[in-house]
């Protein structure tokens, strides 16, 4: 069998166990779900997700002596093609499977990975990420949270913010300073921490759009086993950036499952309200589908390649169209983009697009620290002045 035979009957099979899964009582879940729309019928997502990995549709990257299908870069894009085309609700593990699953594949202990990778694959342990902190925003090296040692155990004290899905995680995975007197980059570590326990306290952060994905989180002599440190003590930078490496990789192809959806929704809004026949509108619209083809291109371009500083592009280039998707919808809409649905904040899936997707070019990384990365990295620029 060629491979392009092989492919073909790939795609096959699982558009045929999405049309034949997606029903009865999943078939009300289309389309839900994706950034800023996480807590749209969440437990059912969750239902949804476990009924996958049943069926082994989950992990379907991951090698398979980690319990995946270790499918090819070609058949992991189809599968997420063909996730799309279904209109498949966004999955809840994306934090696991697609960010710490592949962290503990490389860096992690051979007793990290048959601890948690087999859970992941179950989805009956999902997690969130701490790295952020209010002083450590895209500046990650700049984290103050601190974890010190006591027997066969950490202690973990500080804060993290915008950790997303916090309230539903079961355990979080944190750089935290494990050295003291350590500055930057040096001193960090990479923890794995349960969220169920009295020294972590969780508040939701109300966005504009009046849900709360985002989270802060409060670490008071929290706990965690002195062996879930993953890549050594004091790596917990390398460790970091490797993680974020697998989440501008392949990862992206679901991201864009949601933008398409996005676009799809504005020109369908664009018909309805007859904004599709104004030429400038129309123009726009037209450049969008463009332009997020151009995204998809760039995504499979450098699929299994050295992410590093092809994620500063690929962060860019999303970013900032997806906020002026936002402002396009918001121009589609016309007058009553400015007004409610339903009293007292009753937001339609426009204006929650163009509310959310506000903070797209700071959130993961500004883009300034992006162009910075680009300008200094790969062009060769002067260094920006810091104090």
């Amino acid at each position: 069998m060629d491979v392009i035979d092989r492919d073909e009957r790939f795609r096959a099979e699982i558009r045929g166990w999405l049309e034949e899964n997606l029903a009865g009582r999943f078939a009300a879940l289309k389309g839900l779900g994706g950034s800023g729309r996480e807590h749209e019928a969440f437990e059912e997502r969750l239902e949804w997700n476990r009924h996958m990995a049943a069926a082994g549709w989950t992990c379907v990257a991951w090698p398979v002596e980690f319990g995946g299908r270790g499918l090819s870069l070609d058949q992991q894009v189809i599968f997420h093609e063909e996730y799309a085309r279904a209109g498949a609700p966004a999955r809840v593990n994306h934090l696991g499977e697609e960010l710490l699953g592949p962290t503990l594949m490389a860096l992690g202990t051979p007793e990290q990975q048959a601890r948690f990778l087999p859970k992941i694959v179950a989805v009956e342990e999902l997690w969130c990420q701490g790295y952020s902190e209010p002083g450590a925003g895209s500046d990650l090296s700049a984290v103050s949270t601190r974890a010190v040692r006591d027997g066969d155990e950490w202690v973990i004290d500080g804060q993290k913010v915008w950790t997303s899905l916090a309230q539903q995680a079961d355990w979080c995975f944190v750089v935290a300073r494990t050295e003291e007197g350590s500055v930057r980059h040096r001193g960090l570590s990479y923890l794995l921490v349960p969220m169920h326990q009295p020294g972590i306290e969780v508040r939701p952060i109300l966005q504009l759009t009046g849900t709360s994905e985002f989270n802060e989180v409060f670490f008071t002599g929290a706990r965690t086993s002195a062996d879930l440190v993953v890549g050594g003590e004091g790596n917990g930078w390398a460790t970091a950036m490797a993680t974020l490496g697998f989440e501008r990789g392949v990862s992206t192809l679901a991201q864009q499952i949601g933008f398409r959806r996005e676009l799809d929704a504005v020109i369908e809004r664009a018909r309805h309200t007859g904004a599709i026949d104004d030429p400038l509108l129309r123009d726009r619209l037209v450049a969008a589908h463009h332009e997020l083809e151009i995204i998809r291109l760039h995504a499979l371009r450098t699929l299994g390649g050295e992410q590093g500083l092809q994620a500063s592009v690929t962060k860019l280039l999303w970013a900032r169209w997806h906020r002026a998707l936002g402002e396009l919808a918001m121009d589609v809409a016309g007058p009553t983009a400015l007004t409610v649905s339903e009293p007292p904040y009753g937001l339609d899936a426009l204006q929650s697009l163009f509310l959310f997707s506000r903070a797209d070019t700071i959130y993961g990384g500004s883009d300034e620290i992006q162009r910075n990365v680009i300008a200094e990295r790969v062009l060769g620029l002067p260094k920006e002045a810091r104090a």
